[in-house]
């Protein structure tokens, strides 16, 4: 298969809110009010652990077919721990991104320990949120200064 290109678009209309178009979508990210948002929509890092649930998902269920396997479904609960501290300039003595993030796949199936256990594994290979969490991934960003028209 050839490599893809996924894009987003983002707008910012405040200082804690962006509006992001993805492809035939458009969603908010935005801080709670106690950090000086205004609520309307999950914050960043809320947004990647969303988005692993849902690689978590789509994976699941696909490998599942793969392996032959019933999946009536899956309920999946993320969390992560962060130090806000490097974000607010306080301190930089940790990093600024998730120091873990734990999840919890609770399958509705029949299959046994073993075959979960190797679908899980499959699952964690396979998920390419979870690698890109778990392995570097080249980042290059570029800033443009744009003029006002008169």
């Amino acid at each position: 298969m050839t490599d893809m290109k996924v894009r987003v678009r983002a707008q910012s209309e405040n200082a804690t809110k962006t509006v992001i178009n993805a492809r035939n979508f458009r969603f908010v990210i935005d801080e709670p009010a106690e950090l000086g948002g205004t609520n309307d929509g999950p914050n960043p890092v809320e947004y990647v652990l969303g988005a692993f649930a849902g690689c978590l998902n789509v994976m699941a269920h696909l490998i599942a077919k793969e392996m032959d396997f019933e999946l009536r479904g899956v309920k999946i609960d993320v969390s992560g721990i962060l130090n806000p501290a490097r974000l607010f300039g306080q301190s930089f003595e940790e990093r600024a991104g998730f120091k873990e993030i734990s999840v919890m796949i609770k399958a509705d199936t029949d299959a046994d320990e073993a075959t979960l256990e190797k679908w899980m594994q499959a699952i964690e290979d396979r998920c390419p949120v979870s690698d890109n969490l778990q392995h570097p991934t080249p980042v290059k960003i570029a800033v443009k200064a744009t003029v006002p028209q008169l």
